[in-house]
């Protein structure tokens, strides 16, 4: 037997189409169930077609305009190089650019994507290794390697606001990249060696 306030919470939600269909609703419950189906629908009918692209490529989006940009291109486009690490924007495994700036994607809505041009560790040294990835791999920066796109975008950008940056400045910039198997030196010197590959 279900308590009132759990018979509650099933009826504003998809127990409510539950009991709906099974017929175990009282007349005001049926209405407010029918009520929240209605307001769910027109809800979905109203969310506006998103355009932005992603990696050069045109993309468009119908859906919920409070999705995770991770988990769009994850899960919609197949862009899995950029990882789920945290969900709250602390670790940085799921940096991507949006108009040449890093953000976390874990955190950032579709509807802040309107317009924007996002580029992904996929969209990176596509035709020639990017300057970083190069310096990533004369410096064997991965160990594990989970967090090493976020890690590579967030260089990149910090790279291209400060183009010849100090240890200090490095390490300032890349605060927010957690690296679970302690490879900060490596990246540290990785970053300086393609400082002056740009130079």
């Amino acid at each position: 037997m279900l308590s009132s306030r759990q018979r509650e919470i099933d009826i504003l939600s998809a127990g409510g189409l539950r009991y709906f269909l099974q017929g175990r609703l009282t007349a005001f419950e049926k209405s407010q169930t029918a009520w929240c189906m209605f307001s769910a629908r027109e809800k979905v009918l109203r969310w506006p077609m998103i355009q932005l692209k992603v990696n050069g490529v045109d993309r468009s989006f119908s859906g919920d305009p409070e999705m995770r940009l991770l988990w769009y291109l994850r899960d919609v486009l197949g862009l899995t190089g950029t990882k789920f690490g945290c969900g709250v924007a602390l670790c940085g495994a799921c940096t991507v650019h949006r108009n040449g700036q890093a953000i976390r994607a874990c955190v950032t809505p579709m509807s802040s994507a309107v317009g924007a041009s996002i580029t992904t560790i996929e969209g990176i040294g596509s035709a020639s290794l990017h300057p970083v990835q190069k310096a990533w791999i004369q410096h064997s920066v991965p160990q594990c390697g989970y967090c090493q796109s976020g890690q590579i975008m967030q260089a990149i950008a910090l790279l291209r606001s400060t183009p010849k940056p100090t240890d200090e400045q490095i390490d300032d910039g890349m605060a927010g990249n957690i690296c679970r198997c302690g490879t900060y030196q490596r990246i540290r010197a990785a970053i300086k060696t393609a400082s002056g590959e740009r130079a």
